[in-house]
């Protein structure tokens, strides 16, 4: 599973989604738990506009989540439409990453 995250120095979570140039690939091995840094992708967009996301979602069209301090309506909207999911989340990528993946895993054992 590949996961983005949204920040300006590679340590933490720092920023909207709309307003994210600077995006940490990183892949999640469900096999072994291991997540491994990818790539650091820098996407140009236009800093005095307000509605980014769209162009930052087609960027990161081949992940499967973004991670984000905070994404707006729109947001949902362009991501669902690609089958990308968003989470709102801060703190440091390892923090970050392992609160989602925690959870990814716990959803796929819940037994209905």
């Amino acid at each position: 599973m590949k996961i983005a995250i949204a920040s300006t120095d590679g340590k933490k979570v720092d920023t909207h989604l709309g307003k994210s140039s600077s995006i940490y690939i990183y892949e999640y091995d469900e096999d072994d738990g291991e997540s491994t840094f990818l790539e650091h992708k820098i996407i140009e967009i236009d800093e005095e506009s307000k509605h980014q996301s769209q162009k930052i979602i087609n960027a990161l069209k081949d992940c499967d989540a973004i991670i984000s301090i905070k994404h707006g309506v729109k947001s949902n909207i362009y991501a669902k439409e690609i089958g990308l999911k968003l989470v709102d989340d801060e703190g440091s990528i390892e923090e970050v990453l392992k609160r989602y993946t925690d959870h990814v895993n716990f959803m796929k054992n819940i037994k209905i």
